[in-house]
């Protein structure tokens, strides 16, 4: 994000640069309803980016280490909190039971509180917000010694946003709402962002002066930069170069277009760290995975959840990893896979699916069209395609012959399978657990293994092959296959 050098001087427009600042108190608004969602789940609660909304702006805010944060919670309040309690337990919530307002929310937050020092209060629903300039606004707010500072960004459509109106020298006046704005104050560009930087005391005096003398009825926070101004206090307008950081989300096409602009910026991130994403606008990843340098990522690829991927690994094209762990030079290639981890210079796929607590050993290999669940494959092994793998631990070197079942379910209860160490099971084996292959063991092709084979030895598991002459002709006469085999037969019978 491009800064520029700011102007300290009281109520004078300002912008972000780099210093040091402490925090003592946070106050997150996340108690609205957010009817035009659509939606049963809390408007906060919607996802981008491997995160929920309010859980963007909490990681933005754990950034600064403030000594308290308080969210006001409201609709949904008991998915909100379990989610709060989840992904940042230290946090504590205020329930909003009547909606009347960002100030009267942060009325809520303040009561009975003894604060001091700074508060920096946000909305839960802006994920692109950063740490980065948070801090930069709160070392803006202390350096000049202001009694409030607000956020402020030129947005190139305004509509739905709080005006920042100010005076000739350029200095803030007031923020105006959108339903509150005149023809002339609608025209303007320059928005609130909705965050703010008070000191603390100074925001506890004013705030009970608020009134409902507005459209909607309700206290807004906005009126406590000109309350504060009226009284003598010191205001600064940071002006944010990147309007996008400031954007909420309202709707599902918000929703999306928050998530395409994460993901660019998340892309971004990655690729001047040394990763290639052969085509960032189908790579999705989200804002909680980590991926090393010189990672290649092919087309129509999402790396979703914790998923951490070492150097040299190929992801993709088409490939879904969540919460994967891939080891250094391992290739996957169109499949899925949910927490599993992926050894050094192990191969997954194509159209392979590898479930919960799968491990491939280095060299590993689950080719096309095998499905693994629970299953622990040693280095070197292979299960190589048309194969399902459930339950089960493999040793080194041992290779899995095609279309091999490991019959893991008897309807009641899973059970488990040990392979040992250079085994060979034959195509269209069924392992029927709980069984055992010895170290070196083989199995027929065909065979239904139902007891433990020992070491070095062959497991064999199928009836004896019995032919019925003449069962077509007789049983099927008049079809294909009945004219088919009578005229071999009449063959035959001429060669003879």
């Amino acid at each position: 994000m491009k800064l520029a050098e700011p102007k300290l001087e009281p109520n004078a427009p300002v912008r972000l640069t780099h210093m040091s600042a402490n925090l003592e108190t946070v106050v997150v608004l996340a108690a609205g309803e957010g009817t035009r969602m659509k939606s049963t789940t809390p408007k906060v609660l919607h996802e981008v980016a491997g995160r929920t909304l309010v859980g963007h702006v909490l990681s933005a805010v754990n950034s600064l280490k403030p000594k308290h944060v308080r969210v006001v919670v409201g609709a949904g309040r008991e998915a909100v909190e379990a989610h709060l309690a989840q992904v940042a337990p230290s946090v504590t919530t205020i329930f909003q039971e009547r909606r009347g307002g960002t100030g009267h929310a942060t009325q809520l937050a303040l009561a009975g509180k003894d604060i001091s020092g700074t508060i920096l209060i946000l909305a839960g629903d802006t994920p692109m917000l950063t740490g980065d300039s948070l801090q930069q606004l709160l070392n803006l707010h202390h350096a000049g010694g202001f009694t409030a500072s607000v956020l402020t960004a030129e947005h190139p459509e305004p509509t739905g946003y709080g005006r920042i109106v100010r005076s000739d020298d350029g200095s803030l006046l007031r923020i105006v709402e959108e339903r509150d704005a005149d023809d002339f104050e609608k025209g303007i560009y320059e928005v609130n962002s909705g965050v703010y930087a008070f000191d603390a005391k100074a925001l506890s005096g004013a705030i009970g002066k608020l009134s409902t003398d507005n459209s909607q009825g309700e206290l807004y926070l906005t009126d406590v930069i000109e309350i504060l101004r009226n009284e003598g206090g010191s205001i600064a307008a940071a002006l944010i170069e990147d309007f996008v950081e400031i954007l909420g989300v309202n709707d599902r096409v918000q929703l999306a277009e928050s998530a395409a602009l994460l993901r660019d910026r998340i892309n971004e991130g990655f690729m001047r760290a040394g990763v290639t994403i052969v085509d960032p606008t189908t790579t999705w990843i989200d804002a909680t995975a980590e991926i090393a340098s010189d990672v290649t990522i092919f087309p129509g690829t999402a790396i979703l959840g914790s998923s951490k991927i070492a150097t040299g690994a190929i992801i993709g094209p088409r490939t879904t990893l969540e919460s994967c762990t891939v080891l250094a030079g391992a290739k996957i290639v169109e499949s899925n896979c949910i927490n599993a981890t992926i050894g050094k210079d192990a191969q997954v796929g194509p159209y392979s699916y590898l479930r919960k607590d799968t491990v491939l050993g280095t060299g590993a290999k689950a080719g096309a069209f095998v499905e693994m669940k629970n299953a622990k494959v040693g280095d070197g092994s292979k299960v190589p395609h048309l194969s399902y793998v459930g339950d089960a631990t493999i040793g080194e070197g041992t290779n899995i012959g095609a279309a091999t079942i490991f019959v893991n379910y008897d309807g009641v209860e899973k059970h488990h399978t040990t392979v040992g160490d250079h085994v060979r099971i034959g195509s269209d084996s069924m392992l029927v657990a709980p069984v055992s292959i010895g170290d070196g063991a083989y199995t027929a092709a065909g065979s239904v293994i139902t007891e433990d084979v020992p070491p070095g030895a062959m497991g064999v598991a199928r009836g004896k092959q019995r032919n019925v002459l003449g069962w077509v002709m007789r049983k099927r006469s008049g079809t294909k296959s009945a004219i088919a085999a009578e005229a071999s037969e009449k063959r035959d019978e001429k060669k003879g």
